[in-house]
């Protein structure tokens, strides 16, 4: 499924820091880096999975033993573009214990009295841990700059804050991967025509999608300026193009493995004597 290397997927989704983004360049159908199509692509996020899997096992088990080292996966994107789709194709093959799974609603009325990022702090994952945040403290550049919930002076500051906000979540050991679901209006009217179309998944409508719609270009307009403000070395963004559902479960898992596998957690050395304790066993009773 990979032409080459297991690096080349970051290389050719990451955005580069200080690149201007345009993003009705990036063709939202494309499978970049995947051959053989979609039952190839479903077969190889499969195998991923199995990877995925025992590596979140060793991290998790390092962190027991005093390794600060975890991982923050945001999920970004416009409506129906599949972030729940992501945590339960991709991030289902984990161990929920070792996850902490967050998604980000309207503020509440405790978290309005505090700044942005207050409600962001409660809910990072801990040392050992995976956190997936299903939108996240991007929303506060996002949906507060089309809908002006915040005086554009408040917002304008805001790209700052998170920036130094995620350098001091890298210096503190936490590997932070940004997706940007990348969906067309297109493909957003069928998804939500679907949903209206079958009644086991019309609860996930709502009439406030089609206003939604009618500010496309706002919305694409702010991804933009956060995507350029925001890519760092420490804190990458990946453009994932999000038409194709298969495509971009198997590029999540990728990009995801790709980061585990250069964390490459290990399991602790036992601080005890294990065939003293194997002997206890063979012996006791």
């Amino acid at each position: 499924m990979v032409k080459k290397g297991a690096e080349d997927l970051r290389e050719l989704l990451r955005l580069r820091p200080g690149e201007r983004v345009d993003l009705s360049a990036y063709d939202t159908r494309a499978t970049p880096a995947a051959t053989g199509g979609k039952a190839a692509g479903l077969a190889d996020t499969a195998r991923i999975g199995e990877r995925l899997a025992g590596l979140q096992e060793r991290l998790w088990a390092a962190g027991t033993a005093g390794d600060r080292r975890r991982v923050l996966l945001v999920l970004q994107g416009m409506d129906t573009s599949g972030k729940g789709g992501t945590i339960k194709h991709v991030v289902g093959h984990l161990n929920p214990a070792g996850c902490r799974i967050h998604a980000f609603k309207a503020p509440t009325e405790e978290e309005r009295r505090h700044d942005f990022l207050w409600r962001v702090r409660g809910v990072l994952p801990r040392p050992g841990e995976i956190g997936i945040f299903d939108r996240s403290h991007y929303e506060d550049v996002l949906i507060a700059r089309v809908r002006q919930l915040a005086p554009p002076a408040e917002i304008e500051s805001r790209y700052g804050l998170i920036d130094d906000f995620e350098r001091s979540l890298a210096e503190d050991g936490v590997s932070v991967v940004k997706c940007f679901l990348h969906l067309s209006h297109e493909e957003q009217r069928t998804r939500l025509l679907r949903r209206l179309d079958r009644p086991d998944k019309r609860w996930k409508f709502s009439p406030g999608d089609i206003d939604e719609r009618a500010v496309w270009p706002a919305y694409q307009e702010a991804y933009e300026l956060a995507l350029e403000r925001c890519a760092a070395p420490y804190a990458p963004w990946y453009v994932v193009p999000a038409d194709s559902r298969w495509y971009r479960n198997w590029a999540i898992s990728r990009l995801l493995l790709e980061h585990l596998e250069e964390l490459d957690p290990r399991y602790p050395a036992s601080d005890f004597d294990v065939a003293e304790c194997r002997e206890r066993l063979l012996n006791e009773g």
